[in-house]
């Protein structure tokens, strides 16, 4: 197959994921980024890429939003949430986090494909995303990508599609949110 046929099909897979996303917990979710002081994002490898891509764009909403274990990160505390990506739920340092967040006292969101892990047990709030986990042994979702590749690109298009809303919620829009990118380039 050509690289672009390969294109047309990933996009048909990504296509295909959007209805299977509940619209009620991703409005909790917004609803949640909405009431909370302070957002935290976590994500391992590519999971991590993609939240950190969205906090980047809450911050240029005026969300004061962090990517957990960067060195400008401020401490998460009660109230605050925390946004977790993880296609399994098991990955050992976000279920550590998670719990540290719990006994904190904050709201910890679940972006995943398997809501029955830890992480997802830990979440007051969960996402279901479909895909399949990088070892392709867990997700109820075929795909011709390899490892974890369609939940990651879901998870970014989710994530953009929750600035979209907040956007519409707090009446934004690009002109207003330029005033907050980088300007030293």
């Amino acid at each position: 197959m050509k690289t672009t046929e390969y294109l047309v099909e990933v996009v048909q897979e990504l296509s295909q994921t959007v209805h299977l996303i509940s619209e009620e917990q991703s409005e909790k979710l917004v609803n949640q980024i909405l009431e909370s002081k302070k957002i935290f994002v976590a994500g391992a490898g590519r999971s991590g890429l993609m939240g950190k891509a969205f906090v980047m764009r809450m911050m240029h909403m005026g969300i004061d939003a962090y990517v957990v274990g960067e060195t400008v990160t401020a401490n998460l505390e009660k109230g605050d949430l925390l946004i977790i990506g993880s296609g399994s739920g098991e990955t050992k340092t976000l279920v550590a986090i998670a719990e540290k967040a719990k006994n904190i006292g904050g709201t910890v969101a679940a972006i995943t494909i398997s809501p029955e892990s830890t992480i997802g047990e830990l979440a007051d709030i969960i996402i279901k995303l479909p895909g399949v986990t990088k070892d392709q042994s867990e997700g109820d979702y075929r795909t011709i990508q390899p490892m974890g590749s369609l939940f990651e690109q879901t998870m970014l298009l989710f994530y953009d599609a929750l600035i979209l809303r907040f956007m519409e919620k707090k009446n934004l829009d690009s002109n207003k949110m330029y005033g907050k990118h980088a300007n030293l380039e």
